[in-house]
């Protein structure tokens, strides 16, 4: 009886319905043959299918360097496939970046994303501050 009037509780707190609509953002980029630039692209999923639509400003800063580093926040453009984006990241140095996504249109957001930028491309960063290994 204890389970599931905790159950009870947890659904009425957090719909499992509101948990499968969370939106999800997948960032891969590429250096340029100019520094610190890179061309990024953007996947947004929601609900496990792909979130067209979507006004995205992009912006970064250094969360080793609170307000030191920030990047000025552009727009992502569409892509070819459904919730894709792209954008150019001037960053101001090699390290670690909060990606922040803002999103606007179907669905109001805004994405933190942390990656290890160096003269290879960004790769993810887990919780534990090492990049993710793929």
């Amino acid at each position: 009886m204890a389970q599931a009037t905790l159950f009870l509780i947890l659904a009425l707190v957090v719909p499992l319905p509101a948990l499968a609509q969370r939106t999800q953002a997948e960032l891969a980029c590429t250096p340029t043959k100019t520094d610190f630039i890179y061309d990024c692209s953007i996947r947004l999923m929601r609900g496990g299918q792909p979130l067209p639509g979507a006004q995205i400003t992009v912006g970064a800063d250094m969360p080793s360097m609170p307000m030191a580093h920030n990047v000025k926040p552009v727009k992502a453009v569409p892509g070819k496939h459904a919730g894709e984006y792209h954008a150019k990241l001037d960053l101001e140095m090699l390290g670690e970046w909060a990606v922040k996504l803002r999103l606007s249109g179907p669905v109001r957001d805004q994405l933190i994303l942390l990656y290890d930028f160096d003269e290879k491309g960004a790769r993810q960063v887990t919780l534990s501050g090492k990049p993710l290994r793929k």
